[in-house]
């Protein structure tokens, strides 16, 4: 899928600023040439991070944050597809966190229950298949039925793979992928880079091009460790909740702007 080349933007907008720049009819910035041609990345993951704080500095409830957080999810799937992401991964629930409160817990898994329902419809209208990256069998049985129905409802899409990592962890990811080798009957000899990479949850996917980190923490928190080998970061002081799709064009823009070696 082509993707569009974006400039970079060298003014961060005031807080707040929530509106995408000016669209053409072919969803690319209008009049923006990126530099040395410069292209936007097939695969972007995003560390939604600080729901909780951004409800603590507004007096409110933990919940109401997580809330707005995943309200935040639906603008950012719909730019994503207009700017012609081909993988859009999000860190929505780490195995790590079910060490917090189990109110917090079962808060979580209804908010994310209830918004893959509701918002299957116009995933699939916008063209989105999702994946599930984590161990879906240790969920509770509702959460798992909404994913598993999300799964087949969107499988025929084909303009963007949005992955939801839901009880995950990258390291538990590659163990995983070690046991499959071992279930498939592969030799020692036998297992490399390429066994490994094709026992994934995002085999057949491209490696993270692009990391965002929202909520001023600069870490990956065992985010796809094996698919960000050669990533580019951004991390972001916004909330997840107020981070929109013009600070996702300003991550884009930043990114456009490097220069990627990949070791060489």
């Amino acid at each position: 899928m082509a993707r569009a080349p974006i400039a970079r933007v060298t003014d961060v907008p005031p807080a707040g600023a929530g509106v995408a720049p000016a669209e053409t009819a072919a969803g690319a910035p209008a009049g923006l040439v990126g530099p040395d041609g410069g292209e936007l990345p097939a695969h972007v993951a995003i560390i939604m991070d600080g729901n909780r704080r951004w409800a603590r500095q507004r007096g409110l409830p933990e919940a109401d944050g997580h809330a707005a957080g995943v309200e935040a999810i639906r603008p950012i799937v719909r730019h994503a597809v207009r700017r012609g992401i081909e993988v859009l991964s999000l860190f929505a629930f780490s195995a790590e966190n079910w060490s917090r409160s189990r109110d917090e817990v079962a808060t979580l898994f209804g908010l994310l229950e209830a918004a893959i329902r509701s918002e299957t419809p116009e995933l699939r209208r916008q063209g989105a298949r999702v994946r599930l990256l984590g161990r879906l069998e240790e969920l509770p049985p509702s959460t798992r039925t909404s994913i598993e129905e999300a799964l087949a409802a969107t499988a025929q899409g084909q303009r963007l793979t949005l992955n939801v990592a839901f009880n995950y962890s990258g390291r538990l990811e590659l163990v995983d992928a070690a046991r499959r080798c071992i279930a498939d009957g592969l030799r020692p000899d036998e297992i490399d880079e390429a066994a490994i990479e094709a026992r994934l949850y995002t085999a057949g996917q491209p490696g993270v091009d692009l990391l965002i980190r929202t909520g001023g923490e600069s870490r990956i928190s065992n985010f796809l460790l094996w698919q960000t080998q050669y990533a580019e970061l951004y991390f972001c002081e916004r909330y997840w909740p107020d981070f929109g799709p013009a600070d996702l064009d300003l991550a884009l823009a930043e990114y456009a702007s490097r220069q990627r070696r990949f070791g060489r």
